[in-house]
């Protein structure tokens, strides 16, 4: 990376940081995008050049590239569910080490109502790219294998936070995409 992506991916992640602790700290529905640059020191046409809704200020993360590799590295010949399932698992080892700040933005999802109805429009977009992964694949059914596994991992992460995080999320993403692979 060089070294204008390295400020610019300080930046992205600055901004976001903030924008989350002012969400958890005042509600999203009460921060502004201005409120979240003036606590990231930036101009709010920075925050939209790296967010281009409110939204994804919690909602974006690079997850999605991560699960699209590790589908890539997976053999061939492992069943499209198993393979989608272990990929997403897998993914969890390289989420942000901070387990708090995930189950905070967890929770602020559940808790609002604008978060949630994206939950949606954020999995379609890893189907896209769980799809585009597998270019060999009946396309229909990456949608269909992807949905499940997507659909499984939102319940188990569901269930990690309404736990308040005590619960091993490894283990909980694990029973939960296990009850669709069987």
């Amino acid at each position: 990376m060089g070294v204008r992506e390295a400020k610019r991916e300080r930046t992205r992640r600055t901004v976001q940081e903030r924008a989350l602790r002012l969400f958890l700290e005042r509600g999203f529905d009460a921060t502004t995008v201005a409120e979240v640059a003036e606590a990231a020191d930036v101009s709010a046409m920075t925050v939209f050049r790296h967010f281009p809704t409110k939204e994804h200020l919690v909602l974006q993360d690079e997850y999605d590239p991560v699960i699209a590799d590790r589908v890539r590295r997976r053999p061939a010949g492992e069943p499209l569910l198993r393979r989608i399932a272990l990929s997403i698992l897998d993914g969890l080892d390289d989420l942000p080490p901070d387990p708090h700040l995930l189950l905070a933005r967890t929770r602020l999802i559940l808790e609002t109502p604008a978060l949630r109805a994206r939950v949606w429009e954020n999995n379609h977009a890893t189907q896209r790219v769980i799809a585009a992964a597998l270019p060999d694949e009946d396309p229909f059914a990456v949608q269909v294998a992807a949905s499940a596994c997507l659909a499984a991992a939102t319940t188990a992460m569901t269930r990690w936070a309404e736990g308040g995080g005590r619960l091993d999320l490894r283990t909980v993403m694990a029973e939960a995409l296990e009850v669709i692979v069987q």
